[in-house]
């Protein structure tokens, strides 16, 4: 099984400053990022995101919201016909020490336990932070950065502009 790893923050939806997901209380899709989920399903890859959310265990949100904005965003995504194979979220603080927060392995992994015909060598992860392409560098596959810069680019990793830009990769 192929598999397109999205982050979803910033890449899916709307990022905010910490301090101000404390009263946000839907998720506002980024320009374009409806249109390029369908295209990678129609590409035949299967979706599963892959989100830090410090913001719980720092006490930003409380898990009520987390679950709330999560599932009005399925919604609407199953409203564009985009199934949503599975998410992987990390609760814990930035410095709490554990093995799934970004850019560690341990949400990927997870899923390759929960998923074992997932063919990593034939997936990618897609993100708009550094975390997210370390992620992709720790795990030896195919990444894409919204906007990261040059740093991280090699024959793997690839830096798109914008969401709209990756199934032109792919």
């Amino acid at each position: 099984m192929k598999v397109a790893f999205f982050d979803r923050d910033g890449t899916i939806i709307e990022d905010y400053p910490d301090h101000e997901w404390t009263y946000i209380k839907k998720p506002v899709f980024l320009p374009d990022s409806i249109e390029t989920l369908k295209s990678v399903k129609e590409k035949g890859y299967e979706i599963i995101i892959i989100t830090n959310q410090y913001l719980l265990n720092e006490g930003f949100i409380l898990m009520e919201q987390y679950k709330e904005i999560t599932e009005m965003m399925l919604n609407e995504l199953a409203l564009h016909g985009i199934e949503v194979l599975d998410i992987f979220y990390c609760p814990h603080k930035r410095n709490e020490g554990c093995t799934c927060i970004k850019p560690q392995t341990g949400m990927i992994m997870d899923a390759l336990k929960k998923y074992p015909d997932i063919n990593i060598n034939k997936s990618f992860m897609v993100g708009d932070s550094p975390v997210d392409i370390e992620l992709t560098i720790n795990m030896k596959m195919q990444g894409f950065g919204i906007g990261v810069g040059s740093t991280y680019c090699n024959d793997n990793i690839y830096e798109i502009k914008s969401i709209k830009d990756l199934p032109a990769y792919i």
